[in-house]
């Protein structure tokens, strides 16, 4: 699965009719509608698709046509972020009609098209599962532990230094099965 962190905008003139569709970080979603709307008050139609991950890593989405014939443009927009496996993201494609009607399949492929654009355009991020981990081990282990965990690209949050240390830290499924197969005997992560 796939995620964008900043803006992307691609504008894609089709039939005299120009698509905008800007791709972007989910949790923007409300502020990136109301912009739009303000930025292209004259604009027909602002159509959107959606997907996230929710508290229980479950695929939330949804999609709007605003307007266009039923089932022409946010279904087909969704679709295509669900093809590239993309979550945590949002796509708004802002039309200006251009005065030459479309169909429903001219629709379907111009709205498709767009998202597909700023897709190309976009720099997508690979999104790992972390767990939350600690790790309670003594002063003379830190710089062996240190290693390891630096080796397996593993970046520690928080050291708390008391009468032992305790490293919270991050990790994927695999990182974790990798640390612990490496973890010198007597230290076990919590």
């Amino acid at each position: 699965m796939k995620f964008v962190t900043q803006e992307f905008t691609v504008t894609t003139e089709i039939k005299k009719s120009k698509f905008i569709a800007v791709f972007f970080p989910y949790k923007d979603f409300k502020k990136m509608m109301e912009k739009l709307k303000n930025e292209y008050p004259k604009a027909r139609h602002h159509v959107y698709a959606y997907r996230y991950l929710n508290e229980f890593n479950q695929i939330v989405e949804n999609s709007s046509d605003d307007g266009e014939p039923r089932g022409t443009s946010g279904r087909p927009s969704l679709k295509v972020l669900e093809g590239q496996g993309i979550i945590n993201s949002a796509v708004i494609i802002v039309r200006f009609f251009g005065g030459i009607k479309l169909g429903t399949g001219g629709l379907v492929r111009a709205y498709s098209d767009s998202v597909n654009n700023v897709l190309n355009e976009s720099t997508l991020h690979t999104y790992l599962q972390l767990e939350s981990k600690k790790l309670v081990i003594k002063y003379n282990q830190l710089s062996q532990i240190e290693y390891l965990i630096n080796k397996l690209n593993i970046s520690v949050d928080e050291k708390i230094f008391e009468s032992d240390i305790s490293l919270h830290f991050k990790a994927t499924k695999e990182q974790l099965e990798q640390l612990n197969q490496e973890l010198p005997l007597g230290l076990e992560i919590s």
